[in-house]
């Protein structure tokens, strides 16, 4: 399993950025990628410059690794069945991106608890989170 560091992290989508502006090609995870970064211009002054993101009250980079994640996770349906509950919060979604977000709140839920917990990942706490936003 693909288990980035921070500076990784950080990197990956700073030279994605850098790429897009110099008009380099880019892989398809870096597509991907930058298909958030174009909605999220209030990060774009971070991607620029990193360091900028040590003073800010949120961290930008671990919202698009969200928004990455579950886009990989939409991709594959997996963990199964994430597409379906997906499709049920957009209906009552004001946009894709606002479901993205609600979807977004639940993995970081799931996460949360786990490392509370000092537990593996449950998948039953994300699905119970996105049952009741549909």
């Amino acid at each position: 399993m693909f288990n980035p560091t921070r500076d990784e992290v950080r990197r990956f989508f700073c030279e994605a950025w850098k790429k897009h502006q110099e008009k380099a090609l880019l892989t398809p995870l870096e597509s991907m990628a930058l298909g958030i970064m174009l909605i999220h211009p209030e990060y774009h002054p971070v991607l620029n410059h990193p360091e900028l993101a040590e003073n800010s009250e949120e961290n930008p980079f671990l919202h698009l690794s969200l928004h990455l994640a579950v886009m990989e996770q939409l991709s594959i349906d997996q963990p199964f069945g994430i597409k379906k509950h997906f499709e049920s919060i957009l209906v009552k979604s004001e946009s894709r991106h606002n479901a993205y977000h609600q979807v977004m709140e639940c993995l970081g839920e799931m996460i949360w608890q786990a490392q509370r917990q000092n537990t593996q990942l449950d998948s039953g706490i994300y699905f119970e989170c996105l049952e009741r936003r549909a």
